[in-house]
């Protein structure tokens, strides 16, 4: 699995590129086609970032991360 450097996961965002990624406990998960990540934003929080500490305050478990493909690590 390729890794990426948190400076690279930022230009996921949904804004500088197109695509939507997101870290979650060291694994990077393209969430490109979920319609709760138009324009890299879901809620208050936004893509291109490690979402593992914010994870707390979702309404779901980390459970929802299996619906998406994982397409790096975070180093």
């Amino acid at each position: 699995m390729p890794v990426y450097t948190r400076s690279q996961l930022a230009l996921r965002n949904g804004q500088d590129r197109d695509e939507i990624w997101c870290a979650f406990n060291g694994i990077i998960y393209d969430l490109s086609a979920s319609r709760l990540w138009r324009n890299g934003k879901h809620y208050e929080h936004w893509a291109g970032q490690d979402l593992t500490d914010e994870l707390v305050d979702a309404p779901h478990t980390n459970g929802v991360f299996t619906r998406f493909t994982a397409v790096g690590k975070l180093i």
